[in-house]
């Protein structure tokens, strides 16, 4: 009797472990299922400083914070704002002070918005 119930547990052991090691092998990765997600969205950034440089052919502009500079490059979708009034680039000059909202494509600064203050640095430190 003692050896019939210990053949019937351990048939029942190892028919478990058998079931589960074929379930195991059929599942697939969580990120293998469905379908393929899309690439995140870029965060942006946001730094502030003084135009150093406007190159509008090569359709750049370069801001200076102190010792860091960084170079922006624009596209046709980037928006230039000075309050609520919208500029064009070449409204933009060296030494205006400006808020510049970018994200990383690549290995370029690609600028969504800037927003150049309504007052340049100059005319701030004439105050």
């Amino acid at each position: 009797m003692k050896r019939t119930i210990f053949a019937v547990a351990f048939a029942l052991v190892i028919s478990v472990a058998f079931v589960s090691g074929m379930m195991a092998q059929q599942s697939t990765p969580p990120a293998a299922q469905g379908a393929p997600s899309a690439p995140a969205k870029a965060k942006l950034e946001k730094f502030s400083g003084t135009v150093e440089k406007v190159d509008e052919a090569a359709k750049e502009i370069v801001v200076k914070n102190g010792s860091n500079e960084k170079t922006f490059f624009f596209g046709d979708q980037t928006k230039f704002m000075k309050g609520k009034k919208e500029l064009a680039f070449s409204d933009l000059k060296k030494g205006e002070h400006v808020s510049v909202r970018y994200k990383m494509e690549g290995n370029k600064l690609t600028a969504e918005k800037i927003y150049a203050s309504k007052k340049t640095s100059a005319e701030k430190k004439s105050m």
